[in-house]
């Protein structure tokens, strides 16, 4: 990454930001503003450079149509409270029209406007260059700050950086400097808590963090498949057929590596998905046929604990189990807690994980919570993403 925010002589100038305003509304009402205060810092520090900023970002998945449920108006108002400045809020069912140009143009050094949602376009998400050139033409400079879409080339993510300079905002930065260090140059050992469903899903993810990584613990839905090929049977839970047929690639390239894979001992099993489902704590090899692994048991939040105890650098991306029901939540209550008391390197790797800390109140104790499930997940494999290599261009 070659440019930031400090490279750019903002007076002036007006800065394109595109940002990651994608937050869940519930009746209209924003119900989690984290992605907003996220940028914040970004915004704050162009407004005390004399910058003009016009933002945007998608909301949601209108399929090129307006929706007045997904416009950005509470986004506005949201951030004009945040930044303690209005923010001036430029409504078009076509994204950019003459108004919204002239409100852009119209704007005084430190003022602040947002436009709507892009993705009432089609032209976004197609990254279509008649599209991006519109969006270029806000402003001087394009201020990338949207890690969440990173790893997607849409017009308003990479199309624009072929018509003026890009250069990374402040949590743009942040993330690639903690989730960049954590794989590449570590404090060891290194430890990856991996969970989610598939395998098959986490493959590239798993493989890629095998080169890297001393440790890596296994949980959420995916253990099964790894339980079921070391020969217990599993019972009603889930199980990934094609990720099985990779366990023995990942088991052989773990023992070349001399990563150690922890498994669970015991598992907490129910007889239905569901909060109220009768269940139990069983070992491994004792899970009744007719009952489903929804979370660890506690012999096994003993072991993960002391794991992540003994390492110093800790990644987790994925839950442990079903944490979304409390019936199901100590073990990934069990892990964010150890992390949160941790005196190494914490790094969530944003999606469940994030809101995971977020929920037990914990996420201001990591060192870093990114702020991009999918984009987290592909910087991870090791992958480019669009989006951050527009950088600089």
């Amino acid at each position: 990454m070659n440019k930031t925010v400090r490279d750019i002589d903002w007076a002036g100038k007006t800065a394109v930001m595109r940002c990651d305003f994608n937050v869940p509304l519930k009746d209209g009402v924003i119900t989690d503003d984290t992605r907003i205060k996220a940028a914040v810092p970004t915004i704050t520090y162009l407004m005390e450079q004399g910058a003009s900023i016009v933002l945007m970002s998608h909301l949601g998945r209108p399929k090129g149509k307006a929706v007045p449920e997904m416009s950005l108006a509470p986004v506005a108002a949201r951030l004009s409270q945040l930044i303690n400045a209005d923010v001036k809020f430029c409504p078009s069912d076509v994204v950019v029209d003459e108004s919204v140009k002239e409100a852009a143009k119209a704007l005084n050094p430190s003022e602040v406007m947002l436009i709507e949602n892009v993705r009432y376009r089609n032209e976004e998400t197609d990254n279509d260059p008649a599209f991006a050139k519109e969006l270029s033409e806000l402003g001087d400079v394009f201020v990338q700050e949207a890690f969440g879409t990173a790893h997607r080339a849409h017009a308003s993510t990479t199309g624009i950086a072929d018509y003026i300079p890009a250069v990374a905002g402040f949590l743009i930065e942040k993330e690639l400097k903690f989730l960049g260090a954590a794989v590449d140059s570590p404090e060891r050992p290194l430890c990856a808590i991996m969970g989610g469903a598939k395998v098959a899903d986490k493959l590239p993810l798993i493989v890629n963090l095998l080169d890297k990584v001393d440790k890596i613990i296994v949980g959420g839905g995916m253990v099964y498949t790894f339980l079921k090929a070391e020969g217990y049977s599993i019972g009603t839970s889930l199980f990934d057929e094609e990720g099985f047929k990779l366990i023995g690639q990942i088991k052989e390239k773990a023992a070349a590596n001399g990563v150690e894979i922890i498994l669970p001992v015991d598992v907490v099993a129910a007889d239905a998905f569901a909060n109220d489902a009768a269940n139990d704590v069983y070992d491994v090899a004792e899970i009744p046929v007719d009952r489903m692994g929804l979370d660890i048991g506690p012999k096994s939040i003993e072991l993960f604990t002391s794991v992540i105890s003994q390492c110093k650098t800790v990644i987790w991306n994925g839950p442990v189990g079903v944490f979304e029901m409390p019936s199901f939540e100590a073990g990934t209550k069990a892990i964010a807690e150890c992390l949160a008391a941790h005196d190494g390197t914490t790094v969530i790797g944003g999606g469940d994980s994030a809101a995971a800390v977020e929920q037990f109140g914990v996420a201001d104790k990591m060192t870093h919570v990114s702020t991009g499930g999918g984009a987290s997940l592909e910087f991870l494999e090791g992958k480019t993403l669009p989006g951050i290599a527009i950088i600089g261009k």
